[in-house]
């Protein structure tokens, strides 16, 4: 079920007109409910994890406390648990093929031995969110909940089930368990929040696609500057289609009076790699940080150790996203460019001489913010192509000379142009939109209008999956 499909806007509509009706206890019996029914929309034996998960990590935590001398034994059921069933149903193909081919590599010829292992939705997300939970239990952070059917929702609640943010107990589970108020304001900045969802996920994400499909296909004969492009493009759509779920996931939670955490602040105008991962995918940001990052010895134990922590982390954060040489190389770059970032840059300043002040810092924070973008960007080509042996292909085919397609280049323009306005705007005013109380209501209402013509006539109405889902 997705959210830009009419299934789910009938499917919410009716929840939302009973949630509004009902108290507190049985809103959340129908939470839980709702969000069981729209998990199972896709494949419904995977509810059946879903549950697995939610009862060890219940009782878990709940013997850790009431049994603190085997808290350990308890924490590490919770741990073999849940990423037993990850690794198994996300990564059991990946390893036995490349088993298999690293032993064909010194000519040793194993039995091809895969399972159809079908991924179910999510799992990535809700894993990293009761394993959070079950850390913090542990360290003593957090006192195990009592109340069964609210943490059952903060494992499934539906707005953010399938693609985050990846929220902390300590933040969602109060907010569950006590009763809510929704006000006016709720649900203006909720609808405001779904409104600019739909619209970078239906115009901007959607809308350049088709474009970038044809730029990633195998059997592309774009020229360099147009393959470069087509990466920008690209860039574009997964922030687009990312954040655009994350909006709207934020919006209709905070319509039922629970605010979901902040996932995404302008993520390309982010002045260094590290900045960019302050403001991109923030819950799995401060997910890694905090749950492997520093348990691993963060910075504490020497530069090289740092480093080398960098690099784990952000293996395993390329890992976290999918089954494939191509995502281990994504993160292996980012852990690069955070390490060399940290040891060549770290928050020394380039000086520019013979320029006004001000203008010496508009032109480094550009010039910066270019360099990241591109660095991103350079990233992104892992991430999106189908293997390794693609992936060169397109950078070679990047390195080409050659004049861009024209078709490519206003595409680029205007799609960029567009992010970009909006992500100035929201940068300017340090909000959660371009929409902000300190424009003229003039400007707000055709802005709204224009995006709402905009996905009306440009949209595209086959209803297209979020790639995130497929984490």
């Amino acid at each position: 079920m997705f959210f830009n499909s009419l299934t789910f806007v009938v499917f919410f509509s009716v929840v939302y007109a009973a949630y509004l009706k009902l108290g507190h206890r049985k809103q959340n019996i129908l939470l839980l409910c709702a969000s069981y029914v729209f998990y199972g929309w896709w494949d419904w034996r995977f509810v059946g994890l879903l549950m697995l998960s939610t009862v060890v990590d219940f009782f878990c935590a709940k013997a850790m406390e009431r049994l603190p001398s085997k808290k350990r034994n308890f924490f590490i059921i919770s741990l073999l648990t849940n990423f037993g069933i990850l690794g198994f149903f996300k990564y059991f193909n990946f390893f036995a093929d490349s088993t298999r081919e690293l032993f064909s590599a010194v000519g040793f010829q194993l039995d091809p031995f895969t399972l159809a292992v079908i991924l179910p939705v999510g799992i990535s997300f809700y894993t990293f969110q009761t394993v959070a939970y079950s850390f913090d239990v542990y360290r003593g952070r957090e006192k195990a909940t009592h109340d069964f059917i609210s943490f059952a929702i903060y494992v499934a609640y539906f707005p953010q089930l399938v693609a985050g943010p990846i929220e902390r107990s300590v933040h969602l589970l109060p907010q569950i368990q006590k009763e809510r108020s929704i006000t006016s304001g709720n649900v203006r900045t909720g609808a405001k929040l779904v409104l600019f969802g739909f619209f970078k996920k239906i115009f901007i994400a959607d809308g350049v696609a088709p474009i970038v499909n044809q730029c990633f296909a195998a059997d592309s004969s774009y020229d360099g500057l147009s393959l470069l492009l087509g990466v920008y493009l690209f860039a574009f759509q997964i922030y687009g289609d990312f954040s655009g779920y994350t909006d709207i996931a934020r919006g209709i939670s905070r319509m039922m009076g629970i605010e979901l955490c902040l996932n995404f602040k302008q993520p390309y105008l982010a002045s260094s790699i590290t900045e960019f991962w302050h403001r991109w995918h923030i819950s799995l940001s401060n997910w890694l940080r905090d749950y492997l990052y520093i348990p691993l010895g963060g910075n504490r134990k020497g530069l090289r150790r740092t480093y080398i922590n960098l690099m784990l982390t952000m293996f395993l954060g390329g890992l976290w996203h999918g089954a494939a040489w191509t995502f281990v190389v994504w993160g292996c770059l980012h852990g690069a460019f955070l390490a060399v970032h940290k040891w060549v840059l770290g928050d020394r300043k380039i000086h520019l001489v013979r320029m006004p002040t001000a203008f010496r810092e508009k032109l480094i924070w550009f010039v910066k913010v270019c360099l990241t973008f591109n660095l991103v960007c350079l990233t992104w080509v892992f991430f999106r192509a189908d293997s390794l042996h693609s992936a060169m292909s397109y950078l070679n085919g990047i390195m080409e000379f050659g004049l861009p397609s024209k078709v490519l280049l206003v595409y680029c323009l205007f799609y960029g142009g567009i992010v970009m306005l909006l992500d100035f705007l929201a940068y300017k005013y340090d909000a959660e939109t371009a929409s902000h109380p300190s424009l003229p209501a003039i400007c707000r209402g055709v802005m709204y209008a224009s995006m709402i013509l905009l996905m009306l006539c440009v949209g595209n109405n086959e209803p297209q999956p979020f790639i995130y889902f497929q984490f």
